[in-house]
C-alpha cells in the first residue's frame, strides 16, 4: 500500500480521449462480436504516458483513457498528479465529476477559497465553472473523474495555476456530522456515563473540550485524529480504550492495512508486547477473531 500513490480519473483533464475503437496511446481495440456487446478493456493492456505540459504544472501520468460509444457522451481517463502537480485553470461544457481515491489533494473555483479533498470525497464542477485541481504540495492524490463532451469537446484549456494561486489558505473542512462518543438527543454520553456520577466536571470536559472541540479542529481530518489516537493508544498499550478508537478510525476511513502497518511501524517504538496487544485488538474490531494460544 502507498499512501501516496495519485491516481484520477478524468473525463477532462486530457484533450484528446480515445475515440471507441482505439485504447490509450492509439492501440486498436479488438473488435466486439457484435454492437450490444460488453467490452472490456484489461489494464496490462492499457498504456501510460506524461500529460501535455502546457495544460499541467509538475509531474502528471495519464492511464487508462476512454470514450463512450455512442450515443454515450462519457469520456475519462485516469491520471497521477505527484506533490504539487495541478492542472490549468480549465472548465467542462457539461460538468464533470471527481471521486478521490487515494492521497490529498486540492480543488478551487474561480473566485473561490481552495478545498482539500481525501479519499472518499466526491466532487462536482458544474458546466462552464473555470477551476483547477490537483495534489497537496506534500502527498499525491488518485481521484476518478467522469464528464461529457458536448460536440466532441470536453474542456476549455485557460492559463496555469501560479504558485500564489496554489498555496492560498485552505477553506476550513467541515468537521465530522458527529463526535466519536457523540449520543442520540436526550442521551447520556459515553464520557457521561463513564464519569458522570462521580466527576460531572470531567464528563463535561471530555464531551466539550476532547469531542467538541478538538476532534472538530479543521487542521487534521477526522482519519488523520484516529491515526494519531490508535498510535498513541497502541504505544502506551491501552487496549479498552484501543478498541473503540479503532473502530472510529475504520468508520473515519482508516483501511485494516494501513492500521496494520501502523502496529508493525509502533512495535520498533512501543515494544513488540504492546504490539501483539494491538493486533488482537484490531483483528476484533476488524471482523477476524484472534487465533487460539
Amino acid at each position: 500500500m502507498k499512501l501516496s500513490a495519485a491516481v484520477i480519473v478524468s473525463v477532462v483533464v486530457l484533450a484528446g480521449a480515445p475515440l471507441h475503437g482505439q485504447q490509450a496511446g492509439g492501440a486498436a481495440r479488438p473488435a466486439a462480436p457484435d454492437a450490444k456487446a460488453v467490452v472490456v478493456l484489461r489494464s496490462e493492456a492499457q498504456s501510460s504516458r506524461q500529460a501535455p505540459a502546457e495544460n499541467f504544472t509538475g509531474s502528471v501520468r495519464v492511464d487508462q483513457q476512454f470514450q463512450a460509444s455512442a450515443p454515450g457522451r462519457a469520456s475519462g481517463a485516469r491520471v497521477t498528479f505527484e506533490p504539487g502537480a495541478r492542472t490549468a485553470w480549465h472548465s467542462h461544457p457539461l460538468g464533470q465529476t471527481l471521486i478521490v481515491t487515494s492521497g490529498v489533494g486540492r480543488v478551487q473555483r474561480w473566485g473561490d477559497p481552495v478545498d482539500e479533498i481525501r479519499p472518499g470525497d466526491i466532487v462536482w464542477i458544474p458546466a462552464g465553472q473555470k477551476h483547477w485541481h490537483g495534489a497537496s504540495p506534500t502527498t499525491s492524490m488518485s481521484h476518478i473523474a467522469i464528464g461529457e463532451r458536448l460536440d466532441g469537446k470536453s474542456v476549455d484549456w485557460m492559463e496555469k495555476v501560479t504558485d500564489e494561486q496554489y498555496g492560498a489558505p485552505l477553506r476550513p473542512r467541515p468537521a465530522a456530522a458527529a463526535a466519536p462518543d457523540a449520543a442520540p438527543a436526550g442521551q447520556p454520553t459515553r464520557a457521561q456515563r463513564l464519569t458522570g456520577d462521580f466527576s460531572p466536571k470531567l464528563a463535561q470536559l471530555t464531551d466539550d473540550v476532547l469531542y467538541g472541540d478538538v476532534w472538530a479542529r479543521p487542521q487534521l481530518s477526522p482519519r488523520d485524529r484516529s491515526l494519531v489516537t490508535v498510535s498513541a493508544l497502541v504505544a502506551m498499550n491501552r487496549p479498552d480504550q484501543l478498541r473503540s478508537h479503532l473502530a472510529l478510525a475504520r468508520d473515519n476511513g482508516v483501511t485494516e492495512d494501513e492500521i496494520a502497518e501502523t502496529i508493525t511501524h509502533l512495535a520498533f517504538y512501543a515494544g513488540w508486547p504492546s504490539a501483539v496487544t494491538a493486533v488482537t485488538v484490531a483483528k476484533e474490531v476488524f471482523g477476524k477473531k484472534p487465533e487460539k494460544q
